[in-house]
């Protein structure tokens, strides 16, 4: 029995650590928070969830659920300011997101509590059962709805790019540049400018505004350069076997060696490299006529 329950935890944890898409930023976050005022309007407005007392209100139902659905949007403007840009978005996983919701979740209680003198006339707004009143109406809903979503679109995402890793025949690509040609890359300082033999570069990560250049010799050596990845992605462009798979990664597909999927896309193995790389899920149709030699273009 003690095994059994050891084993429970153990998938538990392993499930938790899975790779999860990102969402919180740019487009993603503005859809996101557009869908949830939508949908949080809708749910409050027509099921009417929680037993309201008519007489208290200032205003008339439609708008209060309107307010409690803006609610949403100042806890998102509020956690925007928290840098997500800053996050790694490879690093993130199911738990991540869970910790990150049950966050939001609980601001939300919280903007919903401050807000109650604006829409109900009741003398005991500001008291502590109406804070955790409104706390545990948020967290009750927004937990059964979140976790949902979030189990489906894992299991979705992961199934599709899983199947579609298994599909793609590594045979099928070209090696390209045989001739190993040498490439003088200008950095921001004149005199860590260098030049670059194409083949020896396995993949480029970036760190802030400088690269770090995985190279390949006797052993794998790793120089950092002052030059952002932008920069290097232009510069490499004429060489069709170096591909932009994620903001953060450059890589040398002749010594790509396996591809996986997960929720957040793809990974890539590399010959004689541990680090798997990701692939972006934007990026990965791209990816696929790539490898299949439909297209010598890549986004």
């Amino acid at each position: 029995m003690k095994k059994l329950h050891i084993g429970k935890i153990n998938r538990l944890l392993v499930f938790l650590s899975q790779p999860y898409p990102f969402y919180y930023k740019g487009k993603s976050l503005a859809v996101i928070a557009s869908v949830l005022f939508v949908c949080s309007l809708l749910f409050l407005y027509i099921f009417e969830p929680f037993v309201v007392y008519t007489p208290e209100h200032k205003m008339n139902y439609f708008w209060i659920s309107f307010i409690h659905s803006c609610s949403p949007l100042i806890v998102i403007a509020f956690l925007s300011l928290l840098k997500f840009a800053r996050v790694k978005e490879e690093n993130w996983n199911i738990q991540k997101e869970i910790l990150l919701i049950t966050l939001f979740l609980l601001l939300v209680g919280i903007v919903q509590f401050l807000i109650r003198d604006v829409i109900y006339n009741n003398s005991n707004n500001w008291s502590w059962k109406y804070l955790i009143e409104e706390i545990r109406h948020t967290l009750l809903i927004g937990t059964l709805f979140s976790l949902t979503f979030t189990s489906l679109n894992f299991n979705r995402l992961n199934a599709k790019n899983i199947k579609k890793a298994d599909t793609l025949n590594l045979s099928h690509y070209s090696k390209k540049n045989a001739q190993c040609p040498i490439i003088q890359i200008n950095t921001r300082v004149k005199s860590d400018s260098f030049e670059l033999k194409v083949n020896n570069l396995i993949f480029a990560k970036a760190v802030g505004n400088y690269v770090e250049l995985y190279l390949k010799g006797e052993t794998i050596s790793k120089v950092l350069k002052r030059i952002t990845l932008k920069e290097l992605v232009t510069t490499l462009a004429p060489h069709p076997n170096i591909i932009k798979t994620h903001r953060s990664y450059l890589v040398n597909l002749n010594y790509l060696k396996n591809v996986t999927g997960n929720a957040q896309g793809y990974k890539l193995q590399l010959e004689n490299c541990e680090e798997k790389i990701p692939v972006a899920r934007n990026i990965i149709k791209a990816f696929n006529k790539k490898i299949k030699g439909e297209t010598d273009i890549f986004c």
